[in-house]
């Protein structure tokens, strides 16, 4: 299992979300998603979290609230631990992404995006601002079969 990091950067009642379209073999190929990636041999998950950050956005987050872990498994791809953040203090500029386009998408219409099954329950818990979770995902494929929440099962 890998450890990675996601952060949801907010603004306005926006997200700023990655539509990932520029490299051909990803698991999240045409998936939006939270900023973040692989933590490096050393990183805390807050020091991965600020450095792909900046890299991915420009943007130097100022504060930051660890929300929860999620242990992704999936039978098409190594697991991941996925270390979960939402942040609406930063500093900087915006740039361009090379692992895809950046763009700020209302809170509201986050579930109209192509997206992991999955996502909607940890933005969901991020949005209402729940206290540290564990959330078990398991995906045949991109289809979820099993979402675990503290330990109880989720209907999916």
């Amino acid at each position: 299992m890998q450890n990675t990091t996601l952060c949801y950067i907010e603004q306005n009642a926006s997200y700023l979300m990655l539509h990932r379209i520029k490299k051909e073999h990803d698991i999240n190929k045409d998936k939006w998603i939270g900023i973040g990636g692989h933590c490096e041999e050393g990183e805390s998950p807050e020091d991965c979290v600020a450095r792909e950050v900046q890299e991915e956005t420009g943007l130097t987050l100022t504060g930051m609230r660890y929300c929860g872990i999620v242990t992704f498994v999936s039978d098409s791809c190594e697991g991941e631990y996925m270390h979960l953040f939402h942040s609406d203090s930063f500093t900087g500029t915006l740039k361009d992404c090379d692992e895809g386009t950046l763009e700020w998408v209302p809170v509201a219409k986050l579930n109209d995006l192509e997206h992991w099954k999955g996502d909607e329950i940890f933005l969901d818990l991020i949005g209402r601002r729940v206290p540290f979770f564990s959330l078990k995902l398991v995906y045949s494929g991109s289809e979820l079969k099993q979402a675990i929440l503290n330990g109880k099962q989720l209907a999916v």
